[in-house]
């Protein structure tokens, strides 16, 4: 297998690609840059005298915390959900997929161009209809190509998600120092670690992460996987894809609404934007859950919050978790 990052030398990407006929008659490659920071793959834009193009490659660990291991398949399951989408009429919305490598866990891609991801909603506390109202039909256009025959389990990378969702944050000594985020947290965070019934209702919810659903879902849907140019809207990443359950999808984009603008009515503007069949208090609680494990769990934000924000914040996630 060969490894590509920002190190590679131009000569030897260029022999590569060459080798497996990725590249036009007389197309060299001028530049290797990094798009933006991804956290699960390594992803580069490459520039040549012709045009512009993505790689992204996934190694046997997580790109941004190298000690937590993650499947190599996972660039695969990436593939197949874009192979599934193409008659869900949302090819707009997603970079079209130029060439596979099975072999060395690598994609080419469309390069989507000067495009940001949406985090910057955390510290604009704000998302515009609009666009929001693009991002629920997306996901209802993805979740209505169904249960995909043969579409991968995802099993390795669910499990590794699964601990970090609904498992870690949880736990009273998971060795991760919320105090080094901010002073504070840590107290801050003890009873909803110590809150049985929070607990019981975690573990009905993970348990049904892991059982086999019947839709397609995203399953990472939240501004990191949200591309946004002007008033077009684009879907990245969907690694964590799997068939699942709707009311996933939908609970973890009604979370991170909420952390950014802090209003506690976005749950209902979502379902109302939606209009399927859903389990409401489903999504209030994969929210709430969502909520708790990007505020007291490993994967945090570029989320400014006061202490006493957070704390409103974990209060209301456990009413969402405990409907």
């Amino acid at each position: 297998m060969i490894s590509i990052d920002t190190n590679t030398s131009i000569n030897t990407l260029q022999e590569f690609l060459e080798s497996k006929n990725w590249l036009n008659a007389d197309e060299k490659i001028r530049v290797i840059s990094k798009p933006g920071e991804g956290n699960m793959n390594v992803v580069l834009r490459v520039n040549t005298n012709q045009r512009s193009f993505i790689l992204k490659q996934s190694r046997p660990y997580v790109q941004k915390f190298q000690q937590i291991e993650a499947p190599l398949n996972r660039i695969e399951v990436e593939y197949k959900f874009y192979e599934a989408v193409q008659g869900a009429l949302i090819s707009a919305h997603i970079p079209a997929i130029l060439e596979f490598d099975q072999k060395n866990y690598l994609i080419q891609m469309e390069d989507l161009g000067q495009c940001d991801d949406m985090t910057s909603c955390y510290a604009d506390r704000k998302m515009s209809f609009q666009i929001l109202e693009k991002l629920v039909n997306i996901s209802k256009a993805i979740h209505k190509v169904g249960n995909v025959q043969n579409f991968p389990e995802n099993w390795e990378l669910r499990q590794l998600n699964h601990q970090h969702i609904f498992v870690l944050p949880f736990m009273e000594d998971n060795g991760f120092q919320l105090d080094d985020i901010q002073e504070g947290l840590q107290e801050l965070s003890l009873p909803y670690k110590k809150d049985t019934a929070i607990k019981t209702e975690v573990h009905k919810l993970g348990d049904k992460y892991l059982s086999k659903g019947n839709v397609l879902i995203h399953g990472d849907y939240y501004p990191g996987s949200w591309m946004q140019l002007e008033n077009e809207v684009f879907i990245i990443d969907p690694e964590f894809s799997f068939i699942g359950f709707r009311e996933f999808d939908l609970g973890v984009m009604t979370a991170h609404l909420i952390m950014a603008t802090m209003d506690d009515s976005s749950l209902a503007t979502v379902m109302g934007l939606y209009r399927g069949e859903v389990n409401n208090n489903l999504v209030s609680q994969v929210a709430g859950i969502e909520i708790m494990r990007r505020l007291i769990g490993l994967a945090q934000l570029p989320l400014q919050r006061t202490i006493e924000e957070k704390d409103y914040l974990l209060q209301l996630a456990r009413k969402m978790i405990l409907v």
